[in-house]
């Protein structure tokens, strides 16, 4: 049960957050287990050089949310179908990942982020193309602490190249056939070649404006397809996605996801460390990212361009936040608590049980 007054006044929270400079635009949708969901569309997606409003249409660059929505998601389906297991070792789908210790990390320490895998490497600096960046993170990239959580985008990319080898074929045409298509999710895509785009930041050099282009250097240095960014969606589709997680992993009355996976995948395997983590997912437990209202069952992830979705199963609601917060620059990091407030805000709006 929901007051709707209460509802309404924190989706004021999108417009005071445009007002503020949190963002130039946001996407935002809020849905309850009983079928009911809330949309807002405000703000203009472009504010350099001239103004464009955003549109329901609109197609966002999910940047992280990518981890979850795509890469993560197909691993999961993959378990469903006996073709992995998260305690199968890395080195055993890439050999050269052997060395220095390295030959006892498992996808479970990629998908919860405890392989010791450094946050970040930029590779689209030092190396010549996506293999030569495989080949780097295993043969010239040291751990730092296994079994304590780093959140680093360089599990994903092993990842995304892992399911590449199972699966035989692209994560862009792979996302598409086991999860977009199952999902009716027609607008998410790497690479999309049509749409509303909405703008994120200046290049570095130049004052042209990245649109309809990936926004992380590394994964438009892939070719905008990788494990850990390069994905585009629209809120539509957004709740397509969060729908299903809500659901349990049921869409449109069939399964998608097992229920044993989905109960796996959103169990705080990372209690005493700094983060919380299940498979892929960030889980409240001791993390700030969701708010302060969240149940402790509740997990959800985060983009850098200003994107996130969070689900809680126990008070059975979704959010989606949608926004380009890094137009016409990365450095506004206003978000970060934004996000807390809207949470906290949507959530004050239940009662009861």
């Amino acid at each position: 049960m929901f007051d709707i007054d209460k509802l309404n006044e924190a989706f004021n929270f999108i417009d005071t957050g445009i007002d503020g400079g949190v963002f130039p635009c946001a996407a935002a949708a809020v849905g309850f287990k009983n079928g009911y969901r809330k949309i807002r569309i405000s703000g203009n997606k472009r504010i350099v050089p001239y103004k464009e409003p955003l549109n329901i249409n609109s197609v966002f660059d999910l940047a992280s949310l990518t981890k979850v929505v795509a890469t993560n998601t197909l691993l999961m389906r993959m378990i469903d179908k006996g073709l992995i297991s998260v305690y199968d070792k890395v080195c055993e789908y890439l050999p050269l990942f052997k060395d220095d210790g390295k030959e006892d990390i498992t996808i479970f320490n990629l998908v919860t982020h405890t392989s010791g895998l450094p946050a970040y490497v930029p590779f689209y600096k030092i190396c010549s193309d996506f293999e030569s960046s495989i080949k780097y993170i295993c043969e010239e990239v040291k751990l730092n602490k296994v079994g304590v959580v780093e959140y680093s985008d360089l599990n994903f990319i092993l990842l995304g190249k892992i399911i590449e080898i199972v699966l035989g074929g692209r994560l862009d045409k792979l996302s598409k056939e086991y999860i977009f298509n199952p999902l009716n999710m027609q607008h998410t895509s790497y690479n999309p070649k049509i749409g509303d785009f909405v703008p994120t930041e200046k290049y570095k050099d130049s004052d042209d404006i990245i649109c309809g282009v990936c926004h992380d250097e590394n994964a438009r240095f892939f070719g905008g397809i990788s494990g850990h960014a390069g994905l585009f969606s629209t809120i539509d589709d957004m709740i397509k996605f969060a729908e299903m997680l809500l659901n349990k992993g049921k869409a449109n009355g069939e399964v998608f996801l097992s229920y044993p996976t989905y109960v796996r995948m959103i169990k705080d395997y990372t209690k005493g460390n700094s983060e919380s983590r299940g498979l892929g997912w960030c889980i409240k437990g001791n993390t700030s990212a969701g708010g302060d209202l969240f149940s402790e069952e509740a997990f959800g992830h985060t983009g850098f361009t200003g994107t996130s979705l969070w689900v809680d199963p126990f008070y059975g609601v979704y959010i989606i936040l949608l926004t380009n917060r890094v137009h016409p620059t990365r450095n506004n990091i206003k978000i970060l608590r934004f996000r807390r407030i809207f949470h906290n805000a949507v959530m004050a709006s239940l009662y009861g049980e």
